[in-house]
């Protein structure tokens, strides 16, 4: 006999079908401003006939009578005037090889603001309207076009500052976290399958699962949940980049290193003490890991009540930081003020910078040495940029601590996490339940609670909440 299906919840994938949504939606799918091109998407059912109303092909053959995936030459015109606004190239793509799985138009012009917005009004005087955020995006999930993963890694794709981010972006965009996240949900499909089974079918004689078995099951997915929610933190560091705050006393090269990491001159050197006055943020890509970098006002104590002002916005600048930078001054010997950089440096991860690697050594270094003795020092010249590249890996083995950025599945945002550890949770619950022999009904219960909370994560239980949510930050036109 056939095993009837586990009860995951009322709240399951949402299927897109016309009756739920039959509008025709269209949008500017390129960045507003002059370029050399500019796209304006249009998908749904009437997505043909609506462009059909505004454009002239040049063959003077109908798009309604054209083939699917085919490009036409012709004129774009004007709803209320009829004249032509512009010569533009039509994509034409027809249900369902498309991105939304609708028919789908793509009209390319030239890529100026008022010409774009022209023909977007004369699309909505059409019959089309505007499109939400990201709702090309959700109707391609609703459609089965892509899983939620699969949705929200079109997002990080497009927002990916480095190329590591990039790469892990595409991995998810690829399936590959939803595949990882399938092979874990599966087996425990089947096992809450034959525990309801034998439940609920007692008199066919259904083999009831023994509790080694379940134990094994429900082990072997908790540590594969394990790992996927440490390579939560691999995604952190790519996305998110970690905070780095470059402090020390007045002058000892805080900007000039800032501009040596940039390799340009975004801050002002200038010898006379205190001339940073407030934190100035940038962003830098070492070796694939994204810096923001915070130069900060020189620490030391002044009567200045601006330069005050400075101090105390680049202690908290050290508050708020992953890595702190502690730069001193190889050339002069310690100062008084070198020893409020120290302080400032306690229970921060941090690296000591040595900078004017290029003058004569005057700094003796074992008080650094003795007062933080398991902070690695590197030696360099911001000047010269003898020592930038051991900054750089140095800074890439204190953030990573030994681990590696692989291209394993990541997980990409907190709500992949959050559903991990429910799912994690419940199989805690069922591995003390079989060591306490507890009645199979409750193995069901928290079986069910796993397999619901992960899929959640690849879309397969969803609500309209939880996808208003997710696609609100999407930009409009994707």
């Amino acid at each position: 006999m056939s095993l009837p299906k586990p009860k995951t919840g009322s709240s399951r994938r949402l299927r897109y079908h016309p009756s739920l949504d039959e509008d025709t939606i269209c949008a500017i799918a390129t960045p507003l401003g002059e370029g050399g091109i500019g796209i304006i998407r249009v998908s749904g059912e009437k997505a043909i006939q609506v462009v059909s109303e505004i454009f002239e092909a040049k063959a003077g053959r109908p798009l309604s009578k054209a083939k699917t995936h085919t490009i036409h030459y012709g004129r774009v015109l004007d709803a209320l005037t009829g004249e032509a606004i512009d010569e533009v190239l039509v994509s034409l793509m027809r249900a369902p090889r498309t991105y939304t799985c609708e028919d789908v138009v793509e009209i390319g012009c030239h890529g100026g603001s008022l010409l774009l917005r022209r023909v977007l009004e004369s699309l909505l005087s059409h019959g089309a309207r505007l499109a939400a955020p990201g709702e090309f995006t959700k109707r391609a999930f609703l459609n089965g076009r892509l899983d939620l993963v699969q949705a929200e890694a079109v997002l990080d794709l497009i927002q990916a500052k480095t190329e590591a981010v990039q790469r892990a972006a595409l991995t998810q965009l690829q399936g590959k976290l939803s595949d990882r996240v399938h092979q874990i949900r599966e087996p425990l499909i089947t096992l809450l399958t034959r525990i309801e089974a034998a439940m609920d079918f007692a008199e066919e004689d259904i083999e009831v699962v023994d509790q080694k078995t379940i134990s094994q099951i429900g082990k072997a997915a908790s540590r594969a949940i394990q790992s996927l929610i440490e390579s939560a933190e691999e995604w952190k560091i790519l996305r998110e980049g970690i905070a780095t705050a470059i402090v020390g006393r007045p002058n000892v090269g805080k900007s000039s290193l800032l501009n040596a990491l940039l390799q340009e001159d975004r801050a002002i050197v200038n010898p006379l003490p205190g001339t940073t006055r407030d934190v100035l943020e940038e962003m830098i890509n070492i070796k694939g890991i994204p810096i923001r970098v915070m130069d900060t006002a020189g620490l030391r104590a002044t009567q200045d009540p601006v330069e005050k002002e400075g101090v105390k916005r680049a202690l908290r600048a050290v508050e708020r930081a992953d890595l702190v930078l502690a730069v001193f001054d190889l050339s002069e010997p310690f100062q008084p003020e070198d020893l409020d950089v120290l302080e400032a440096l306690k229970g921060k991860q941090s690296l000591i910078v040595l900078n004017k690697a290029d003058q004569p050594c005057r700094l003796e270094t074992v008080e650094l040495s003795h007062r933080l003795p398991s902070v690695r020092s590197v030696q360099l010249s911001a000047i010269t940029g003898v020592g930038l590249d051991t900054l750089r890996q140095a800074i890439c083995d204190t953030v990573l601590q030994g681990r590696a950025i692989s291209h394993r599945p990541m997980l990409v945002n907190l709500r992949h996490k959050e559903a991990l550890l429910r799912a994690e949770t419940s199989l805690a619950d069922l591995g003390r339940g079989v060591d306490q022999k507890i009645p199979h009904e409750f193995m069901s219960a928290d079986l069910r609670c796993a397999v619901d909370a992960l899929g959640e994560i690849v879309g397969e239980m969803t609500t309209e909440d939880l996808l208003d949510r997710i696609f609100r930050d999407f930009c409009i036109g994707k």
